[in-house]
């Protein structure tokens, strides 16, 4: 039975023996930011926040926890959207921000082993330094961790061309809820010695163990990139022309949908002006990158596809970082309106301009004065919806968030199209009481198995991911 506010005095002194007093935080401003996500959605208490910063130190304190009584969430530059990093119930935050060392790239297995702490911006940083390049990206790159994106499985805009983080993932070192640790860092590309646990640990969010460290591929750096933003008169035609590019373009590295609200919201936040003569109803924006200078096969490639309205191309790193300025500005613009309710989901590619067009109706039904912003990966089906100007949230049980049925209207139609409710961002606690929607009795009560075998006491992030029992 977990403890309820066990977090005591007691506790503290052990947990300060453990990692030393400067690393815990008990103070309320010292807890403050480790207490509520990134949109200010989901917001919690703690009693304390612990930062080991060796293996050694965080098997310390999963034993001492465990013995305890006391439930743990992980936490790394807590970007997390679905209030899975967050202590919504009370749990001792363990920070895992300090294990950020990065080892020597090996340049001819192209891989490298970095802890959890480590932020992808830095990961990235080293890759390139190397002559390579780590695959996963997105905008939060500056403040996510190596351990987060693991937890979560997290995509990117990369996902296209190379997959997600369980593709990247070679091996992990983590500690389980019973405090033994796996270790299985030599990288390996072939090994198939029994079960893959990194690749069940990646996407556990935290239920499992904690990672501490991983074994990364690495990819080819290539020499030319060229990015383009391109206006469609319609959401179907700029889904159609992603998929004639992926035929056509082997060197597509991301392709990104954006609507004509979300871009004039970015231009009106940021300042910026529009970034093509006239606004479209739909905008892709693709990049491509290779060894030789891909503009003519680009050129032909948009070319070729009569509905394209307008373009505009660029290669120097400066003209290329402005336009992907229009994409990754998106989820800021849309936090300078209001707190969003966001819904990470994918559907099948041929269901998301039906998806996209339905939306906004399907969110008025439940809230109507509400309004929804959409952009995303258009190139694997994933979208971000975000709906502002809805009612105050109220904290259900396990930290599930009832927005007045809207969770209920999107999920379900996500469901009925054959979709997913999460494709990057994980379950949480947001979403946990609609896994079922996904996933069968039989494969929830699997989850649950293997959830006892690795943390029989049930202390690893007891309140996200799989549905409370009833």
């Amino acid at each position: 039975m977990l403890a309820v506010n066990g977090i005591d005095a007691a506790l503290v002194r052990s947990l300060t023996e453990i990692v030393g007093e400067p690393h815990v935080f008990t103070a309320p401003d010292q807890r403050r930011t480790y207490e509520v996500d990134w949109t200010g959605r989901f917001v919690g208490s703690t009693r304390a926040v612990v930062r080991p910063g060796s293996l050694d130190e965080v098997v310390a304190v999963v034993v001492l926890c465990r013995s305890a009584g006391i439930a743990i969430v992980a936490q790394g530059g807590n970007t997390g959207l679905v209030g899975g990093g967050v202590p919504l119930a009370g749990e001792l935050v363990v920070s895992l921000r300090r294990l950020d060392r990065i080892g020597p790239v090996d340049a001819v297995a192209r891989q490298v082993t970095a802890g959890a702490g480590v932020t992808v911006a830095a990961l990235q940083q080293v890759a390139a330094a190397a002559g390579l390049r780590y695959a996963i990206d997105f905008g939060a790159r500056d403040s996510a961790t190596v351990g987060g994106t693991i937890a979560t499985n997290a995509g990117g805009v990369n996902v296209l061309r190379y997959g997600g983080t369980r593709e990247q993932l070679l091996g992990v070192e983590a500690v389980l809820g019973t405090g033994d640790v796996v270790s299985r860092l030599g990288g390996l590309v072939k090994d198939n010695t029994g079960y893959d646990l990194a690749s069940l640990l990646c996407g556990s969010e935290g239920t499992l163990g904690l990672v501490t460290a991983a074994r990364l591929r690495l990819v080819t750096m290539h020499e030319q990139r060229l990015t383009a933003l391109i206006g469609f008169s319609s959401i179907s035609d700029a889904v159609d022309a992603v998929g004639v590019w992926r035929s056509s373009l082997d060197c597509l590295d991301a392709a990104e949908l954006m609507l004509d609200a979300g871009m004039r919201l970015v231009c009106a936040a940021f300042g910026l002006p529009p970034p093509l003569q006239r606004h479209w109803p739909a905008y892709v924006l693709i990049e491509v990158a290779a060894h030789d200078d891909p503009t003519a096969l680009v050129t032909a490639a948009v070319g070729g596809v009569a509905t394209v309205r307008e373009v505009a191309v660029a290669i120097d790193s400066v003209r290329r970082a402005q336009l992907w300025r229009y994409r990754e500005e998106h989820t800021l613009a849309v936090g300078t309106v209001g707190v969003p309710h966001k819904f990470d989901v994918t559907v099948p590619i041929s269901e998301l301009a039906v998806f996209v067009r339905d939306v906004p109706g399907r969110v008025a039904r439940v809230v109507p004065d509400a309004t929804t912003w959409q952009f995303g990966h258009v190139g694997d089906g994933n979208i971000h919806v975000n709906v502002t100007g809805t009612p105050p949230w109220a904290n259900g049980r396990g930290g599930y968030i009832d927005d007045g049925g809207l969770d209920e209207q999107i999920y379900r139609y996500v469901s009925e199209l054959g979709g997913s409710i999460s494709a990057e961002h994980g379950i949480g606690t947001a979403k946990a009481g609609w896994l079922h929607l996904n996933r069968s009795a039989a494969e929830i009560a699997a989850m649950r198995a293997v959830k006892r075998a690795l943390d029989p006491d049930g202390i690893m992030n007891p309140n996200a991911l799989l549905p409370p029992v009833t």
